[in-house]
């Protein structure tokens, strides 16, 4: 009787502990690894809402940038972080969707190791080729590349990649060979265009504004489903003829696994109040990307479908599983 006792006096201290930990949460800088190279449009946008978030919580937040590998690196280090509510995770399509199906052995489970807290944003993205290169549409680019199979190489983030899957899925629709350049981030991709290194590439338009308005890039479509205002001359996807397209580009933020609920409630609460304020939208508007935020429930259900559409363009690609390779 006394033992039993005893084990619920613990108990209870222990949530009383854990009630406490929450309601003086945060009382330190949190760490907010970031699956892209800084400069990049999403490591742009994630200082910005740090920013308008830390005077609410009092904290600042440390960007943890872990660029490449098709954003592993960004979910291993998520992974094997404590889930004490001071490691916060910003993941995309490929972290959670696409890696568990194109390799073996990964060093994560986006299932059992991450936690979601809220999605952010999609990507409008743009299909973007050197100014030099003697292309200005889809059809001349697919011309082109059907002409000389071997010659030409796409930016890619890795192999898995959303960018390696389209590559793949123009390589099996035009009957090319077109090779993946891998890169860290959108900005490293963009300056790798401008100065000629690749040819072609499929990256958020945020990456390639001034690049665009200095001449060096060209954009030859865009993904969302009407002309961008600020793009009123490049022609979408669907004009195009490529709007079967499956794939989706999305960012939003998650903690490891075993991270307390009311500290995964409370990061949701206040990256949801960012990227829901009319300013932080009108700033998003600039960086192409369409605010998305929700609840940890509907990121989890929506991570499902996700999952389900990627299966969908993996096997469109023709891709079969890997076997994880590190940097």
């Amino acid at each position: 009787m006394r033992v039993a006792k005893t084990v619920l006096l613990g108990v209870l201290a222990g949530c009383l502990s854990l009630s406490a930990n929450a309601e003086e949460y945060p009382s330190r800088p949190i760490r907010l690894i970031v699956s892209i190279a800084a400069g990049s449009v999403t490591d742009v946008i994630m200082r910005n809402a740090s920013n308008d978030i830390s005077p609410r919580i009092g904290q600042p937040f440390v960007i943890d940038n872990r660029g490449g590998a098709s954003g592993i690196l960004g979910g291993q280090a998520c992974a094997v972080a404590a889930p004490d509510g001071y490691t916060l995770c910003v993941v995309y399509h490929s972290t959670m969707s696409y890696n568990p199906l194109l390799f073996a052995s990964l060093p994560y489970d986006p299932d059992k190791d991450i936690e979601p807290i809220t999605r952010l944003f999609f990507v409008t993205e743009g299909v973007f080729v050197p100014a030099s290169l003697k292309v200005n549409s889809m059809a001349e680019l697919k011309a082109l590349a059907q002409s000389r199979p071997d010659a030409l190489n796409l930016a890619t983030l890795g192999e898995g990649s959303s960018q390696d899957l389209f590559l793949r899925w123009l390589n099996h629709q035009w009957g090319t060979r077109i090779v993946g350049i891998s890169y860290k981030g959108g900005g490293p991709a963009a300056q790798a265009i401008a100065a000629g290194q690749v040819q072609i590439t499929r990256f958020g338009i945020g990456n390639f504004l001034g690049l665009m308005e200095s001449g060096d890039v060209k954009a030859l479509a865009v993904s969302s489903e009407k002309r961008s205002p600020l793009l009123p001359d490049v022609p979408t996807l669907n004009e195009a003829g490529y709007g079967d397209y499956p794939g989706q580009a999305w960012w939003g933020l998650a903690a490891p696994k075993g991270t307390p609920p009311a500290m995964i409630a409370r990061m949701n609460a206040e990256f949801v109040k960012t990227f829901s304020d009319p300013k932080f939208v009108q700033f998003l508007d600039k960086q192409f990307v369409v605010s998305a935020p929700n609840s940890p429930a509907e990121f989890t259900e929506f991570l499902k479908a996700d999952r389900k559409a990627a299966e969908t363009l993996i096997k469109i690609a023709n891709t079969p599983k890997a076997q994880y390779k590190p940097e």
